[in-house]
């Protein structure tokens, strides 16, 4: 799979993770823990990379660098994702206005 829609819900084959994409504007493929994601779950799962394992935290959403791909982890786990060969890293949450 190399197009990814908005709504659409990837599960890794090498964790528990879930994700459901956001925004999706390159041609790279998802992937956790050092394998591809898949738009079906994946009952055997395959071993994490070693250096793809800081896992996914639920309600967080993950972004790359330039902000064309939005991902939000709906189910954690141990893998790390990864959009072709850039990690993806969690997206900073908007400073509210105080209310003083």
């Amino acid at each position: 799979m190399s197009e990814y829609r908005p709504g659409t819900r990837l599960y890794s084959s090498a964790c528990e993770t879930e994700v459901m994409v956001i925004k999706y504007k390159e041609s790279s493929e998802i992937s956790c823990g050092g394998h591809a994601m898949s738009d079906k779950p994946i009952v055997e799962k395959r071993r994490i990379d070693e250096g793809l394992a800081s896992g996914t935290l639920i309600g967080k959403r993950y972004v790359n660098a330039s902000n064309s791909l939005e991902l939000l982890c709906v189910k954690p786990g141990n893998g790390s994702l990864v959009c072709g060969d850039e990690p993806l890293r969690e997206k900073e949450t908007k400073k509210l206005p105080s209310s003083d």
